[in-house]
């Protein structure tokens, strides 16, 4: 029996859809069935490498997590990654293909859809139920005729759609009937019912605006869903930094601010410290921003030269010199360990071009390389100025530069694993106090004993008196996709859903 579809539409960027797909994955896969997401073209630069060394998008690794399933790029099998005002890397099937503008990207449609084709056949061969996510809003009518991510799926899947709307933003009424109006006909017959997602309060003072949308468009309300905080999961993409976190709610001893860089990617890899009782963590857009930081962290770029001239344009460089100067650290992951060091050259054009002058905070050097490293890594920490390592972690690598050590520093991790083979190898560097580091590695703070030995370093407590470390940072995240599969147990319509899914 081919495996049946379900699509989740919205009605803009974040209204709450890769989420809603990932607690139907739990929900569903709950219920004994083989879930799988799919989402045919995601703009994020938040990305994730598969064991055999693929790059796709997060929200989709998140997504194959909820349902239980091991992440494939043919979940996502184009990824594209924003590098400057004009353009984009292109991904497919989790290797990059070429930088396109716009216009060159719609030129590449046939050879794109061919890989979305090919990738929704292999996962529909071994599930029994397949969750689409699309892609912004389905109803740009510059984009309808060569669109490859909302209704040319729903079309190919046979799938019924379901259109959310996020009702924090305002307007959620005006964005559905608006979305449906313009539609062409056809897709509109697609769209089955409407999901109201992000409410704060009770569902009950909205019965007329739910009744004015079910008459103005024929088409059931499915649900609404309250607005979830302190889940802890991995957002898409920086849209969800534009958002006020929320204050805490008690006296953090650690001030950690991660720099909000133009073309910021992976600070998924900050999501672990943000449950950690003793961090406040916290998004600077400005070197105001860094008053009564214990921590700086320069996360990745997509663009680490173009970033690294914003960070002195903005005044960041001297900001870091005087926080440093006041005993604070600063760290550095992958773009920003290569911003931290003493140039960052581009020969062959793989970013910006060019060569710029680092941060000069640690001697090192880097120059950017045609081949991009994506792989997955064995890790763990080494003895130094944070304490004793043990343990094994994973974690992964996507870069392209070639970091060089030009004085005396400490390795920071031991690599047993790169990929598929043994290595005896090391990654990062830290200074001899311990103020200053820069890693390759993402997904390292998701090991509790790197995170609970960085804070308490910060902190200055002694580390034998300090409480147990936080849960493992998986098992939160298991714990949150149950959370999200019960509240849309509660939340929505799922006897319609089901008998939408079984036509």
């Amino acid at each position: 029996m081919p495996a049946r579809a379900l699509m989740i539409q919205g009605t803009a960027s974040h209204a709450g859809k890769s989420l809603l797909v990932a607690g139907l994955c739990r929900l569903f896969g709950q219920e004994g069935l083989r879930v799988v997401p799919f989402k045919s073209q995601n703009m994020a630069l938040n990305a994730y490498v598969t064991r055999d060394g693929g790059e796709m998008g997060w929200a989709q690794a998140m997504q194959a997590e909820a349902a239980g399933v091991e992440p494939r790029v043919e979940m996502n099998p184009i990824l594209l990654k924003p590098q400057s005002e004009q353009g984009s890397q292109v991904i497919v099937l989790g290797k990059v293909l070429r930088t396109a503008s716009a216009r060159e990207y719609y030129g590449m449609t046939e050879q794109l859809w061919t890989a979305v084709v090919e990738s929704y056949r292999w996962l529909t061969a071994e599930a029994d139920l397949v969750l689409i996510e699309g892609a912004g809003n389905p109803a740009e009518p510059n984009l309808m005729e060569r669109e490859i991510a909302n209704m040319a799926v729903a079309r190919h899947a046979r799938a019924p759609v379901l259109l959310v709307g996020d009702i924090d933003r305002g307007g959620v009424f005006a964005s559905l009937i608006g979305t449906m109006s313009v539609l062409r006909p056809s897709d509109r017959r697609l769209v089955k019912g409407f999901i109201i997602n992000k409410f704060r309060g009770d569902p009950s003072v909205l019965t007329s605006g739910l009744e004015f949308l079910e008459r103005k468009t024929r088409r059931p309300v499915l649900g609404v869903v309250p607005m979830l905080s302190r889940l802890y999961l991995p957002e898409e993409d920086s849209v969800a930094l534009e958002e006020p976190g929320e204050a805490p709610d008690r006296a953090r001893a650690v001030r950690i601010a991660v720099v909000r860089l133009p073309y910021i990617s992976n600070f998924t890899d900050f999501t672990p410290l943000e449950l950690e009782p003793m961090a406040e963590v916290v998004y600077a857009r400005d070197p105001a921003d860094l008053a009564g930081a214990h921590l700086v962290i320069l996360p990745g770029s997509k663009d680490t030269i173009a970033d690294l001239r914003f960070l002195k344009a903005r005044g960041f460089d001297r900001a870091l010199a005087l926080h440093l100067e006041g005993g604070g650290a600063v760290g550095g992951v992958c773009g920003g360990y290569q911003m931290l060091g003493r140039s960052v050259s581009d020969p062959h054009g793989v970013e910006s071009g060019g060569e710029e002058p680092g941060l000069g905070l640690l001697p090192v050097a880097t120059v950017l390389e045609p081949e991009k490293i994506t792989r997955r890594v064995t890790a763990r920490l080494l003895p130094g100025p944070w304490g004793e390592g043990s343990g094994e972690w994973e974690a992964y690598e996507i870069h392209t530069g070639r970091t060089v050590v030009e004085g005396d520093l400490a390795p920071l991790f031991a690599i047993s694993r790169r990929g598929d083979a043994p290595a005896r190898d090391t990654d990062g560097v830290i200074t001899l106090d311990g103020r200053v580091w820069g890693t390759y590695l993402h997904g390292a703070l998701d090991a509790s004993l790197v995170r609970q030995r960085l804070l308490s370093w910060l902190a200055g407590r002694p580390r034998l008196s300090l409480a147990p470390p936080s849960a493992d940072y998986r098992a939160l995240r298991e714990a949150a996709y149950d959370s999200l599969a019960d509240t849309l147990r509660r939340s929505l319509n799922l006897p319609a859903i089901r008998a939408l899914v079984a036509r």
